[in-house]
């Protein structure tokens, strides 16, 4: 009885560091795209604010890994698989063209309930780029050029016909009294690929976002004709007209966050918000966060799971106005 009694004690005991091994396990951020794109700056902003905040378990700097494929639908099943739809220290990156994805069915049946929305950690804007020594020095160039000779003028975009960067361009070109069905798009996988193929010149075009735009842009490797944003931007690309100041009403606001998986428990969730919270309100992640080409849009838990929510439905509009929806 004494025995049983000691033994029945030392797993008491043990209960505690049980309760915090998945919480001090490692903590990853998985990117659903290539290296090098807006998805890639989520994680490593989200991974700079966690090592200032040295909270919730982290036991050890985040890593960070890639798992592109399918713009975004590798990870999202792979994060709803069994094996790993319950990973309490696993945080994968999503934007407002994830959110445009499930809108229109591309992640097949999944719906914006089936996983755990964590946080947004900033704004985004759509925005279109040349190189550097591109002939076009105006989005008004650009569009003489597409409504001259649509056939010679290849646009990056990440993802497929229906993918946000192509909506963008479509927009654009639509509001130019321009067929999108006669535009060239060139689908990729990820921003940085596609600022990559446009340096190559395998593509003359980016239809992509400001963020990227201000990694590359500060390296003069391209010239961003037209930020899609209702006000000129602050920072790197102050200079940078609006599509609006040209003439091109459209505007593309993008939020960029991150998810957990569906079955994490409710403990480790509340953990994840509460962490978020905590190190968005500094002043140091609101630098960090500029310095990423992000602008401020914070929400958590509940509060972003209906924003998601309400945009995933206003997507499927937009998407079935156009003609884009199954």
């Amino acid at each position: 009885m004494t025995m049983l009694r000691s033994l029945f004690l030392s797993l008491l005991c043990l209960l505690p560091a049980m309760a915090g091994a998945q919480a001090s396990a490692p903590v990853e951020c998985v990117v659903p795209s290539k290296p090098g794109g807006a998805m890639d700056l989520t994680c490593k902003l989200a991974k700079k604010g966690l090592a200032q905040e040295g909270a919730a378990g982290v036991a050890a700097p985040m890593r960070i890994s890639y798992l592109p494929g399918g713009i975004g639908a590798v990870a999202w099943h792979s994060m709803g698989s069994q094996r790993r739809r319950a990973e309490a220290n696993t945080l994968v990156a999503f934007s407002g063209g994830s959110l445009l994805n499930l809108a229109q069915g591309k992640f097949g049946n999944a719906k914006a309930g089936d996983v755990r929305w964590v946080a947004a950690l900033g704004a985004d804007y759509g925005m279109i780029a040349v190189r550097s020594d591109s002939p076009y020095k105006t989005l008004a160039d650009l569009i003489a050029a597409l409504r001259q000779h649509p056939d010679k003028v290849l646009i990056g975009v990440s993802g497929t016909i229906g993918s946000q960067d192509w909506l963008k361009m479509a927009l654009l070109a639509r509001h130019a009294g321009i067929d999108p069905k006669v535009l060239r798009f060139v689908a990729l996988e990820g921003g940085g690929e596609v600022f990559t193929a446009m340096q190559a010149d395998y593509v003359q075009v980016v239809s992509g976002d400001t963020s990227e735009a201000t990694l590359n842009a500060s390296a003069n490797h391209a010239r961003v004709l037209a930020v899609l944003s209702d006000k000129r931007l602050p920072g790197v690309l102050a200079n940078v007209p609006t599509a609006r100041e040209q003439g091109f009403d459209v505007v593309w606001p993008i939020i960029r966050g991150v998810w957990m998986g569906p079955q994490v428990p409710e403990a480790d969730y509340q953990r994840w918000v509460a962490t978020f919270e905590r190190v968005m309100a500094t002043p140091q992640f609101a630098e960090w966060r500029a310095q990423a080409g992000l602008y401020p849009f914070a929400l958590t838990g509940p509060k972003l799971t209906t924003y998601v929510k309400k945009a995933v439905d206003d997507y499927a509009r937009q998407a079935n106005e156009l003609g884009l929806m199954r």
